[in-house]
């Protein structure tokens, strides 16, 4: 395993998991898979499957690289917050193994959902669960500056029309499920959740600091527990870390093309 999940409960606040890289190689390799745009084979293997290695091109590796390099005069956020939300999706896949979650987008800064995951019971949706991915140096600002006010505009029906249409365009994506059914009579507030995933340090690594960084989540969104969920992931030198997995991750791809993986 990649990621290991320990779960958590806060009290009424928020639950989730705290996450910790078991095996840096082998994330590096996933996330190579999914720069190169395999990340449908990466989620068979989360999935349990047993698989060959797809053939990849020069191209695709070139266009890996680009993905995953800083360039010259560059901050290196937009790029950690795009290896951050690869993280978040093996995580969900971890936590959930053959749900629903769509695939990472493959355009930096995308201004969509970082990510989604759906709940179908009996052919009917029950859960959308729009996550909010967080790289920073700097946790509970970013919550309470960036993530919070997201949260409370969608919690007002904020982008309603474009969760509808990015829920429909994942059930298409389960042969089993007829969208149009699946979503029919659908009141989204009721069926709207959250997960907001960030990297901590010292700070809020413990419970009481959980409690910190995820203070008034449950007045941002309200109601029951499983509405609010809070994932951190410790990491010391965000940035040194970050690039150090990034140069990993171009060392897979470049095996990748040359066959030596």
């Amino acid at each position: 395993m990649t990621i290991n999940l320990t779960p958590y409960e806060h009290g009424s606040l928020c639950h989730g998991n705290t996450w910790a890289v078991a095996d840096e190689h082998v994330l590096a390799q996933q996330i190579a898979r999914v720069a190169l745009g395999q990340s449908r084979h990466v989620q068979k293997i989360l999935a349990g499957a047993s698989l060959g290695v797809p053939a990849s091109t020069k191209n695709a590796a070139a266009g890996a690289i680009e993905l995953l390099t800083v360039a010259k005069g560059e901050d290196p956020w937009h790029r950690d917050g795009w290896m951050f939300q690869v993280l978040s999706w093996v995580a969900a896949h971890r936590a959930a193994p053959g749900g629903i979650i769509r695939a990472p987008h493959m355009i930096l800064a995308h201004k969509g959902f970082d990510g989604l995951q759906l709940e179908v019971d009996k052919g009917k949706v029950k859960a959308a669960i729009i996550f909010e991915d967080k790289a920073t140096d700097n946790p509970r600002a970013t919550i309470r500056d960036d993530v919070w006010p997201e949260f409370k505009a969608f919690e007002a029906g904020d982008r309603e029309n474009v969760l509808t249409a990015e829920v429909t365009a994942l059930l298409a994506t389960q042969p089993n499920i007829d969208p149009d059914i699946a979503i029919e009579n659908v009141i989204w507030k009721n069926v709207r959740q959250y997960r907001v995933s960030i990297t901590v340090n010292d700070t809020h690594s413990d419970d009481a600091g959980r409690g910190r960084l995820f203070k008034g989540y449950d007045q941002v969104a309200a109601g029951e527990n499983r509405r609010r969920r809070g994932e951190t992931l410790h990491i010391k030198n965000l940035r040194a870390w970050m690039q150090d997995l990034a140069d990993l991750a171009i060392v897979a791809v470049n095996a990748e093309v040359t066959g030596n993986v």
